[in-house]
């Protein structure tokens, strides 16, 4: 619920406190002694959801643009007018609980922080999660996102298409930009001091690390991750609820990411590099255009009825452009997820035939020790071209036909020739 304080314009009191009462609602009015163009100040309870339709209407009665209106939170209003206006407005509302335009664009304006703010911490979040992916280390990686101020560029974005604020859609893109670019540049001049001071061990290929290695070929699921935090981010927008935690999975998206793309041009591998600059555009995209679809279809349009064409117009446009982008980056997650099937496929393949032949009675005792793969170098097919075997057996057996044998089955499992090492351990059983 909400507290609105306006001011009445000389000669607009009567028409203003009519409209209060034509819609049941509570006020009280206070007279404004200032000496200027104004003659009271009047003080009202609203659901969330009226906010928009009264002071429109007030508008519509000679409400003046430049008169202050404050909106102000309610923890609670006991009036038996105010909860017949709740109920009402429960039964019609179809804003299910959403704020006010006019609040949605301020609270829009307020998550873009100044450009000083979003500079420092962009970049102190972009060198803890170049420190975390390097450490390898999940917690330091999520402990960075959450001080990275990308919620609020994000929404502004979106929130200036759909109400038709040009500024505000200027300056999220701005501050998005700015805020890849230099997550991208701070990474790598981090990652690269960070090398050539022999912080991190000498010959550290970071492609083995975990954290860097999930981000190297992203699949269609980081596709769904972008779309949801977008969802996410302006339904907290929206309801009005607390947008930190939200803020956190826009982070997600796009630090880690970003940070990976820094570390794969500090270490030389274009591989790491491009894989992880898709991800950020893919994420980046996918979460305007998932903010673009919900804020346009929760209801909200500019002020002016006939700005509302001129809206659309350049949200149909924009849509277009995000979706036709999306789609392009999208056959490169299409091909990640494509030749991960195959991958995984191949190598459930090789496991089957080793255990076809340890499972034979001419080979009794041989058991499987381990499985290890080396793969096609590639900035999207990664099929196993190499498979290193490691059997258990009896002390003092011999298996000269063994290795052959298993080469056989293994080509014939997986469809394509695949180089087998076989390696034994003896193992001894002692009771």
């Amino acid at each position: 619920m909400r507290l609105v304080q306006v001011t009445i314009p000389t000669g607009k009191r009567g028409a203003v406190l009519d409209t209060l009462d034509d819609e049941g609602i509570d006020y009280v009015v206070t007279e404004e002694t200032s000496g200027r163009e104004y003659t009271a100040v009047v003080h009202f309870p609203l659901p969330t959801e009226a906010v928009e339709d009264i002071l429109e209407s007030l508008h519509d009665v000679g409400l003046a643009e430049d008169a202050y209106t404050i909106v102000l939170n309610a923890e609670t209003v006991v009036s038996r007018q105010f909860d017949a206006l709740s109920k009402r407005y429960e039964e019609e509302s179809e804003k299910g609980g959403h704020i006010a335009r006019q609040e949605l664009v301020a609270r829009a304006d307020e998550l873009a922080p100044k450009w000083r703010t979003y500079f420092v911490l962009t970049l102190v979040s972009t060198i803890i999660a170049t420190a975390g992916l390097l450490l390898d280390s999940p917690a330091t990686v999520v402990g960075s996102m959450v001080i990275a101020p990308l919620l609020g560029p994000a929404m502004s974005a979106s929130v200036g298409t759909v109400v038709g604020d040009n500024d505000l859609f200027r300056r999220g893109v701005r501050l998005q930009l700015l805020g890849v670019l230099l997550s991208v540049v701070g990474a790598a001049v981090f990652a690269f001091l960070v090398k050539e001071a022999h912080v991190v061990p000498p010959g550290l290929d970071v492609v083995e690390l975990s954290e860097v290695r999930e981000r190297l070929r992203p699949d269609f699921l980081s596709l769904v991750v972008a779309l949801g935090a977008g969802v996410a981010g302006v339904f907290s927008l929206m309801t009005g609820v607390s947008a930190a935690l939200v803020g956190v999975a826009i982070a997600v998206a796009l630090i880690p990411p970003a940070a990976t793309v820094g570390i794969g041009i500090a270490w030389g591998i274009p591989t790491l590099a491009i894989g992880s600059g898709i991800l950020v555009l893919v994420n980046v995209l996918s979460i305007n255009l998932a903010a673009l679809v919900v804020l346009w279809y929760s209801g909200y349009r500019p002020e002016r009825f006939f700005r509302v064409g001129q809206a659309r117009a350049a949200l149909v446009k924009r849509a277009a452009v995000l979706v036709f982008a999306i789609a392009v980056l999208s056959a490169f997650l299409g091909g990640v997820t494509y030749a991960s099937f195959q991958s995984a496929s191949t190598e459930q393949a090789v496991k089957a035939g080793v255990e076809d032949l340890t499972g034979a009675p001419q080979y009794e005792g041989v058991t499987l020790l381990d499985m290890r793969y080396e793969y096609e170098s590639g900035l999207v097919v990664q099929h196993p071209t190499e498979v290193v075997v490691t059997l258990g057996v009896p002390p003092g057996s011999d298996y000269p036909g063994l290795p052959a044998t298993l080469n056989e089955r293994i080509d014939a499992r997986a469809g394509r020739n695949i180089t087998v090492e076989v390696r034994y351990v003896q193992v001894a059983r002692v009771e």
